[in-house]
């Protein structure tokens, strides 16, 4: 092998950090528990934006979905790009040019016109958002293993405002484990494994290999073993389950009415839970028959595993499911773990990094130029346990909708977290005295030097960044002396200099 590293890129979608055993989870995650065990937790690990499509454009290009400006998905869109531009920057072409295999199993998302082979993998292309399970791929190994087709029942859904059905959030799958769509990717992904593993032995080749389960993202749809595996009764409700939106702008209690929450039982609320439990236990089972044959096919001492996910979910917190306009740390704050060979494990990080931060990082252990990645920063001096790293003690997060148009951005500090909303009230919460952001303080006297000091922060870094989200800002709140024409018609007499005669 040369010295660039392989990577094992293992992938979720809207999962919660505190389903791992390793992240105080109370149910364990032994697999994603020992990678946690052999290389770097990081604790403050954020997605740059809790919606799929944008948040894993952000990963292939490294940059800020301001940027990138494929701002939402394909299913709810409502005027946004869908595709990435020609020509635009991707970690997976660069890899692809550096001579290592690339591929991806599972879960695109990544626009609809371009797939994952535009961008240089291999792999079959899986559509959409959900286990694709009418793809020919998987009925074709259902057939070939003899396997029972997809069938569920015990649906799980509530009332919607206009007295409709509304949107499936669990189902009993009538499939043994391994007819499950997370069964099948695993499969697929061993056998590409096992493709790369002889490239990389017999011909020097290093490989890329990303592994996208479409899980457990709602609805959450499991064979008996899983749907069953924790008992609602044992379902500890979250603290914010006593949410009452005072204070909050109106459009959180109107996802609560979208996602029905209130027109269902709390025993259904413990049951949902219980299956997100179930479906988080399915994968982790999933990721270590990946695991096992790494080690099998003598990888483990040359390959890089990442596992993280494009955002979290709210399964209940805030009354609330999915994920939405409301920053909350339940799906912004996700797991981040990061093993390479030769640096120490159980390390853990309380640096603010991101998942933009991935693409920074693969590239240098690719031992390619990470600078093209303009938004995104190498993990690699903090995978190591170094000392004294320098690294901004905040993050920025941002939102563009995803039923409708609407705009959010977020500062998060060591305690406090700013979100401004330009249609609605701004939001400020105190995490160490409410750790579950029940109480917005942001118009409470006393907070008025932690409200100007985020404030002026958070404009700072938008325009340093290029993001015309601050123009907002620089009209609306106290921000500072603005060294620019507001207007931007150049024609103010205080900016505007006269040519010289």
């Amino acid at each position: 092998m040369t010295g660039r590293k392989n990577v094992l890129f293992l992938m979720t979608d809207q999962h919660r950090a505190d389903t791992l055993g390793a992240y105080g989870g109370v149910r364990p995650t032994p697999v994603l528990d020992e990678l946690a065990r052999t290389g770097t937790r990081f604790d403050r690990w954020y997605t740059p934006t809790a919606i799929c499509t944008p948040a894993r454009a952000s990963l292939l290009t490294g940059q800020a979905p301001f940027r990138h400006k494929l701002l939402a998905n394909h299913e709810r869109n409502v005027g946004y790009i869908e595709d990435l531009p020609d020509g635009q920057f991707a970690f997976s072409t660069a890899l692809r040019q550096a001579g290592y295999n690339c591929g991806l199993i599972g879960k695109w998302h990544v626009g609809t016109q371009k797939s994952a082979r535009d961008f240089g993998f291999d792999g079959p292309d899986f559509p959409g958002w959900h286990n694709t399970v009418e793809h020919p791929d998987y009925l074709a190994y259902l057939a070939e293993h003899d396997l029972p087709p997809y069938e569920i029942s015990d649906r799980i859904r509530g009332v919607l405002p206009n007295g409709g059905p509304g949107n499936l959030l669990a189902a009993r799958l009538h499939q043994p484990v391994e007819a499950t769509f997370e069964y099948y990717l695993a499969t697929r992904a061993i056998e590409m494994l096992e493709r790369y593993a002889e490239a990389a032995r017999e011909r020097d080749e290093p490989f890329f290999l990303a592994l996208h389960f479409f899980g457990p993202h709602l609805p959450y749809i499991l064979p008996d073993e899983f749907f069953d595996l924790v008992d609602p009764a044992d379902v500890e409700l979250p603290r914010s389950i006593a949410e009452t939106f005072q204070g909050k702008p109106p459009v959180q209690r109107n996802y609560s009415a979208h996602w029905t929450f209130d027109t269902m039982p709390i025993e259904t609320t413990r049951k949902l839970i219980a299956v997100y439990h179930g479906y988080v236990a399915l994968i982790d089972q999933q990721i270590g028959r990946v695991m096992d044959a790494m080690a099998r096919l003598g990888l483990v001492d040359d390959t890089a595993v990442f596992f993280t996910c494009d955002h979290g979910e709210f399964t209940g917190a805030h009354r609330l499911h999915d994920k939405g306009p409301a920053m909350y740390e339940d799906i912004y704050r996700t797991p981040g773990l990061l093993r390479v060979p030769g640096e120490p494990g159980g390390v853990v990080r309380s640096e603010f990094v991101s998942l933009l931060d991935c693409t920074a990082t693969i590239l240098e252990l690719a031992g390619l130029d990470p600078k093209p990645a303009v938004d995104s920063r190498s993990l690699l001096p903090l995978v190591g346990g170094g000392e004294g790293v320098p690294w901004e003690d905040d993050i920025v997060c941002e939102f563009h909708g995803h039923h409708f148009p609407y705009p959010q951005r977020m500062l998060r500090t060591d305690r406090y977290k700013l979100v401004v909303n330009p249609d609605s009230v701004n939001e400020l919460y105190d995490l160490r005295l409410d750790p579950d952001e029940l109480l917005n303080v942001y118009e409470h006297p006393e907070m008025a030097p932690v409200r100007t000091r985020m404030m002026h922060r958070l404009y700072q870094v938008l325009r340093e960044r290029g993001d015309n989200f601050y123009h907002w800002m620089t009209s609306m709140y106290d921000v500072g002396a603005t060294d620019y024409d507001p207007t931007l018609s150049g024609l103010d007499e205080a900016t505007y200099q006269s040519p010289a005669p």
